[in-house]
């Protein structure tokens, strides 16, 4: 997509409530999973955005920096209470360009598949575990790829119909390089605003190469923070661990 950078989602999406979506209610679940493996510890959360899952994480007890690429995203969390807990940098996650060691390093909300070309994820696994402490974790909540979906080059669907708005999901997938480019198109009486959206989905044993490459050793995976047994189907949290000891 001509013009989209590392901060162009961030930026736009802001506001997403607009287009329907609605709000994540995982965050109880996700920081006592993220406290459980940091104990307490040091935390990274790439992809910071507004802090829904830092600001809490940081309530009990994690000492958390995070980093993303949008500074309207960042302004946002530094307006909520609490904000001061959290360390924020602005930059490209992929580099995870901060100071320090940390015991976790975290993205939720399928945010890695934002880096959206192969090179750069297997780029970022491997800043990770250089910023990993022995013994540390870098944890992802991603998405199993629907097959389905990926059948035909394009598709457009309507996620939301109303008397006075309808939200249109637009997008065209590229099998090889596994990226989806995809735009959000509210409509309503007053005008028409996109959400532009561009990812590159991995399989799991990908994602698990790319950790191997990193030097890091899978540790689980489960069907959500509540580690229920893994399917295979629509989202996920894996687990993969530095070892303690240099190999």
């Amino acid at each position: 997509m001509q013009g989209y950078e590392s901060s162009t989602y961030g930026d736009h999406m802001t506001d997403h409530d607009a287009i329907g979506w609605p709000a994540a209610k995982d965050e109880d679940a996700a920081v006592g999973f993220l406290v459980d493996v940091a104990k307490p510890g040091h935390a990274l959360e790439l992809g910071v955005g507004t802090g829904r899952v830092a600001l809490p994480l940081a309530e009990r007890g994690v000492r958390v920096t995070g980093i993303d690429a949008s500074p309207v995203m960042l302004q946002q969390m530094a307006d909520k209470p609490g904000s001061a807990q959290v360390r924020a940098v602005e930059g490209d996650f992929a580099e995870a360009a901060v100071d320090g060691t940390f015991d976790l390093v975290y993205a939720v909300q399928h945010t890695f598949f934002l880096l959206r070309d192969q090179e750069t994820q297997i780029r970022c696994f491997q800043n990770v575990a250089a910023r990993l402490a022995p013994g540390g974790a870098f944890v992802l909540q991603v998405f199993v790829p629907d097959p389905h979906r990926l059948i035909q080059p394009q598709a457009s669907d309507a996620l939301h119909v109303a008397l006075d708005q309808v939200v249109l999901r637009v997008s065209k997938f590229d099998r090889v390089r596994q990226t989806v480019n995809r735009q959000y198109v509210a409509i309503t009486e007053g005008g028409t605003k996109l959400y532009p959206m561009v990812f590159r989905y991995a399989w799991p044993t990908e994602l698990d190469l790319m950790a191997r490459l990193a030097g890091l050793r899978l540790e689980g995976r489960w069907d959500g923070w509540s580690r229920a047994p893994f399917t295979a189907e629509g989202g996920y949290v894996v687990v993969y661990r530095k070892p303690a000891e240099a190999v």
